[in-house]
């Protein structure tokens, strides 16, 4: 799984050339916690960094030639060392082969293997204190956020982008410096038993479930056998940590029950319930912030959350929970928060130019399953676009819905007319379910994907539209947002953030 797509980590990987670039594993150091050899002669100098990909490997990282479904790493080395990788780590398979190229680390079993150990040593070796995230919906955003909150108290690291699986949790694991004060790692899956080996590598001291809705219904029998992976990352909990649960979600009462089971010493929630610990008592929502009021174990907190969305607000509930958990006053991390902004592809606001005028683009492309749909929805009917403006959805299927798939594209239809959306765009055979559900009048065009549907998309946007883009990862609907940002600066006016 070497030279994996990654590509939506860029702008992260990036900024990781810009940091300090001390040491995270020296030369020999690296020998124990790989179970390696080395051929070709021991590094003089250390590891500063760690990569699976030569796109976005930086001079002195160590490169792991991860070997996958598509490509195989032990390709990737003579790119690597060319770009100024430190070393190597290869299998003995190809090491005589790779041996002319330059330092390795040769291992005895598999690469990925070997990653897995440094990321172990890596927990083993640190003194900060560990979030782990998960969730059906809002991991990214959460984890987004509560990196924000803690990197204001202390030396804070944190997943890149959606690394929150297999491959991805080990290798951030493995880039956290020895001085790390506070790790915010987040954890995904998309079967049942993928999160307790990730999160029993982390160890985290809080754990956090944003919410469970269903998703991945292919590989599960029912929402109930979700909630029970969703609680796996309890298996890691250290002894006496924080639960965090999301209190209005019907699977509360499972996941509490699986939390007291764990290790856990504090099982706490956050929502709109009277009886959450973090509960919120309002928000207001804006063009590009909301406005939440809400009482924090009984501290009353009113602060801006810098995006939109009733499902964000909620979600910093959560993040001031773990915050205080970790020893942060949750006033002083409710001020960071003014600063959150929303990432690509998962509702980044921006202002773009039609041939008529400005209109927003809301660019939530990454993912979507019905629950954040729903959220996506609720959150442009709340935002009023200025006159003559219209709402107008962009849609692509929501993928691994298994058997009930065409039910659940369909029922959005009555989502989108309580929200008062003007018009609706789809795209793919599950959103043709959608599609044909809609009244008339609300029907702009499907085809069956997003590059077919781009153009008609781009053609019928107008000045003071608020244009919301949203499907699966695989339903490729970034195709539509490149679109739209085509056509912009085709016009002369460059999209910018909002």
């Amino acid at each position: 799984m070497s030279e994996i797509a990654i590509r939506e980590a860029s702008s992260s990987e990036t900024a990781r050339r810009s940091e300090p670039q001390e040491p995270l594993w020296t030369g020999l150091g690296l020998v124990a916690p790989l179970e390696a050899r080395i051929s070709g002669g021991a590094p003089r100098r250390g590891a500063t960094g760690v990569s699976i990909d030569t796109r976005t490997l930086c001079p002195g990282d160590l490169f792991f030639a991860i070997s996958g479904f598509n490509s195989d790493g032990h390709d990737y080395v003579a790119a690597a060392l060319e770009k100024g990788a430190l070393a190597a780590v290869v299998d003995e398979a190809h090491a005589e082969s790779l041996a002319r190229l330059g330092p390795l680390y040769v291992v005895r079993d598999d690469v990925l293997a070997a990653l897995e150990r440094l990321g172990v040593a890596a927990r083993a070796r640190t003194r900060a204190r560990i979030a782990a995230v998960t969730g059906s919906v809002g991991k990214t955003s959460t984890k987004e956020a509560l990196r924000l909150a803690l990197s204001a108290a202390g030396r804070t690291h944190a997943s890149v982008a959606s690394y929150n699986n297999h491959w991805g949790v080990p290798l951030t694991l493995a880039r956290m410096p020895r001085q790390t004060e506070f790790g915010v790692f987040e954890i995904g899956m998309n079967h049942q038993g993928e999160i307790t080996p990730l999160t029993r590598m982390v160890r985290p001291h809080v754990a956090i479930i944003t919410t469970v809705a269903p998703v991945h219904m292919e590989n599960f029998t029912g929402v109930e056998a979700i909630a029970d992976a969703k609680a796996e990352i309890f298996a890691g909990l250290e002894p006496g940590g924080v639960a965090i649960l999301p209190a209005d979600n019907p699977q509360f009462e499972r996941l509490a029950a699986a939390a007291k089971r764990s290790a856990a010493g504090l099982v706490t929630s956050f929502g709109a319930d009277k009886h959450a610990e973090a509960r919120l008592l309002d928000v207001r929502l804006a063009a590009d912030h909301s406005m939440v009021e809400a009482d924090i174990c009984g501290q009353l907190l009113t602060y801006r959350l810098g995006a939109p969305g009733r499902h964000l607000a909620m979600n910093s509930l959560a993040v001031l929970l773990a915050a205080k958990a970790l020893g942060v006053d949750p006033r002083e991390a409710a001020q960071t928060l003014a600063s959150f902004a929303a990432q690509p592809g998962r509702g980044q606001r921006l202002e773009l130019q039609a041939p008529d005028g400005a209109f927003t683009l809301i660019d939530e492309s990454y993912n979507a399953n019905p629950a954040s749909m729903r959220a996506a929805f609720d959150l442009a009917g709340a935002l009023a676009p200025p006159s003559p403006g219209r709402r107008v959805a962009v849609l692509g299927d929501m993928l691994e819905l298994g058997s009930h798939a065409a039910d659940m594209h369909a029922g959005l239809a009555q989502d989108l007319a309580a929200n008062h959306f003007d018009l609706v765009f789809a795209a793919g055979p599950l959103c043709k379910h959608l599609f044909d559900a809609l009244p008339a009048a609300m029907r702009g065009e499907w085809r069956e994907n997003a590059q077919m549907i781009a153009p008609a998309v781009a053609a019928a946007v107008h000045a003071g539209d608020l244009v919301i883009v949203k499907g699966s990862n695989g339903s490729k609907m970034s195709a539509v947002v490149e679109a739209l940002k085509h056509a912009a600066s085709n016009g002369s006016n460059e999209g910018r953030t909002a």
